[in-house]
Parts: C-alpha cells; sequence; structure tokens
C-alpha cells in the first residue's frame, strides 16, 4: 500500500501514545479516521484537537478490544460512517504485571484479553471486509521489542507481545497463499514516550485483584526508573513515521531502535546453540 489519500484508516489504541501518533499520521496523509479507544473523555480530547488542526474527517469511537462484540461495533461503525477499511492498525495495549508464576489469573486474562486476543478479534472481524474490498490495505499489528527478545518486562507483557508476533507472521503467509492485494507488519517498538506505565488505569474492575497490597519501595523504585526512562523514550510522532516508511516498503518486521538488534541475534544463536541466556540481558532498561 503506497496510497493514502481519501483512504480509512481504524485504529485502536488511538487516544494517546503510539496511537495518536498514528492517527495524526494518518491525517498528514489525508486519510479518513476512525480512532478507538476505551478511554471515552481522552477520546474526544484527542477527537476535537484533531477536528481543529485538519479538515479530514475523523470519528472517534469508545471500544473495549478485549471484547469481540465491541471490535464488531468498530468495523460497522467504520463501514457506516466511509463504507470501506484500508488501513487497520491493532495497536491497543497494555503493560501488564506479575511474574511467571506469581502473576494471578486475572493479571493474565487483563493482558492477554488486550495485548493478544483484541489482535486475533481484529484480524477475524476485519480482514474479511478488506479482502472483499479487492483493493491495497494494510494491516499492522503492535507488538514490542519485548516480543523479539527474552526475559524482558514481565511475564503476560511478554508473553502476549511473543503472541502477536506469531501471529503476524502467520498473517503475513496466509496472504500471499491467498494471494491477497493486502500488506501485513508487525511493529516492534523499543522506549517509547508514552503512558503505557499507568495502563492500569483502564483495567476492568472484574480483573482487579481482590488482595492487591501496596508496592514495596523497591517496587516504586523501580517504577520511577522505568517512567524516567519512558519519558526520555522516542515521540509517538516519530513511530509513525517509522511505520509508514515500513508499510510503503511491504515490511513485515517493523523496528524503532537498532541497537536492540544484537540481543535479537543473541537470542537467535542461544536458541541455535542450546545455550543459557546471559542473565545479564534480563535487565530491560540498559
Amino acid at each position: 500500500m503506497d496510497y493514502f489519500q481519501d483512504q480509512v484508516a481504524v485504529i485502536t489504541g488511538g487516544a494517546s501514545g503510539i496511537g495518536k501518533g498514528l492517527a495524526e499520521k494518518c491525517l498528514q496523509e489525508g486519510m479518513k479516521v476512525i480512532l478507538a479507544d476505551i478511554e471515552g473523555e481522552a477520546l474526544q480530547v484527542t477527537v476535537d484537537a484533531f477536528r481543529t488542526n485538519y479538515n479530514n474527517p475523523i470519528v472517534g469511537h469508545i471500544t473495549d478490544v478485549s471484547v469481540s462484540s465491541s471490535l464488531e461495533a468498530l468495523r460497522d461503525r467504520a463501514l457506516t460512517e466511509f463504507g470501506a477499511i484500508h488501513l487497520l492498525f491493532n495497536n491497543a495495549g497494555v503493560g501488564g504485571a506479575g511474574g511467571a508464576w506469581t502473576g494471578t489469573e486475572k493479571d493474565w486474562d487483563w493482558v492477554i484479553g488486550v495485548n493478544l486476543m483484541s489482535v486475533v478479534h481484529g484480524q477475524r472481524l476485519f480482514l474479511p471486509v478488506m479482502l472483499e474490498q479487492n483493493t491495497p490495505g494494510h494491516i499492522v499489528n503492535t507488538a514490542s521489542v519485548a516480543g523479539l527478545i527474552g526475559g524482558v518486562t514481565n511475564a503476560p507483557y511478554s508473553v502476549t507481545k511473543h503472541g502477536v508476533v506469531a501471529l503476524t507472521e502467520h498473517l503475513h503467509r496466509d496472504l500471499l497463499l491467498a494471494g491477497s492485494k493486502l500488506g501485513c507488519s508487525v511493529l516492534c517498538p523499543g522506549i517509547i514516550n508514552t503512558n503505557i506505565g499507568s495502563s492500569a488505569r483502564n483495567r476492568p474492575q472484574h480483573l482487579i485483584n481482590e488482595d492487591n497490597p501496596a508496592p514495596t519501595d523497591a517496587q516504586l523504585a523501580m517504577r520511577a526508573q522505568f517512567d524516567a526512562v519512558m519519558a526520555k523514550g522516542m515521540l509517538p510522532g516519530q513511530v509513525a513515521n517509522i511505520v509508514f516508511n515500513g508499510i510503503r516498503d511491504q515490511q513485515l518486521y517493523i523496528q524503532t531502535h537498532e541497537h536492540f538488534n544484537d540481543r535479537i541475534q543473541t537470542r537467535a544463536e542461544d536458541i541455535i546453540q542450546g545455550r543459557n541466556p546471559d542473565p545479564k540481558l534480563y535487565q530491560w532498561l540498559d
């Protein structure tokens, strides 16, 4: 896909962060935009700001991406408003919490629902429509560099991001076998200046742990360190420019930070050689 003027983009997690950056890039390219987010107030603020600066049609739609019927309603809204869907960003995500055995069932349900099943549902619900259009289009699934390397971040987050990478690889294969005009990419961002560290603000009440002890001093210090690193990260607008270059180039894997490549290569070599990872590489914030 290399033509965007007057085409239709659907973006989940679009009220802030990478999703908001992608939305602005879509508007700059002359696209019509359906912006979805679970935070209604933040979504409206973003839509209003874009309408002030751009003349493109833009619609906000409150969406819980972990719920299949909510994504189905988003798809139908896009078709009702604009009659087609050309560019789909399965972008919504949460940071998550919990270790390999300390994460509760509710921790896993929350993170898998938002980070992985939303992409499964998005592909399942949107792809038939986009295929039937028989026009050029593209799907971008947001994973993370944590989906390309091992043992970083928390367990539920890493598991879901590895899953999104694998899912997009399968999508790429299946689109090729179908002879489709659609392309796809998996976005694997590194350190980006977003508010994902506070994503628990959107955690559904029924998935909040009943026994949720106050964070320890060590956990608070780690959280502060994480927030400080994220605040110095790449701006979402820069990410959006990288993504659109990747779409134009039909690039399956889209990264934002080349300095993670050594760690990706080391992981592959560890697998090939049957070698255990160097424990120092478990440090995410180095």
